[in-house]
């Protein structure tokens, strides 16, 4: 199974990051539903900016949080595949 690792971009020009199995449920989930994250439920509508495919679910964790512990610009520069300031 493949694990997708996202970053959203939220309405109020803020970042999020998860992981899912189904990329296009999960957009939707956080657009739309109950489902979504607590913390984008309050910043819709989200865009998906970024992805990345990993083929097991140990893997994908790992590569989340180390997204989660980089700074905006650096999430900034991953997004737009350019090295932060």
């Amino acid at each position: 199974m493949k694990y997708f690792i996202y970053i959203l971009k939220c309405n109020d020009d803020t970042l999020y990051t998860g992981i899912t199995t189904n990329i296009q449920r999960r957009i939707h989930e956080h657009n739309f539903s109950k489902k979504g994250a607590k913390y984008t439920k309050t910043r819709r509508p989200v865009i998906l900016a970024h992805t990345e495919i990993m083929q097991d679910k140990s893997s994908a964790a790992k590569r989340e949080y180390a997204i989660k512990k980089l700074t905006r610009s650096e999430k900034l520069a991953l997004i737009s595949n350019t090295k932060p300031n």
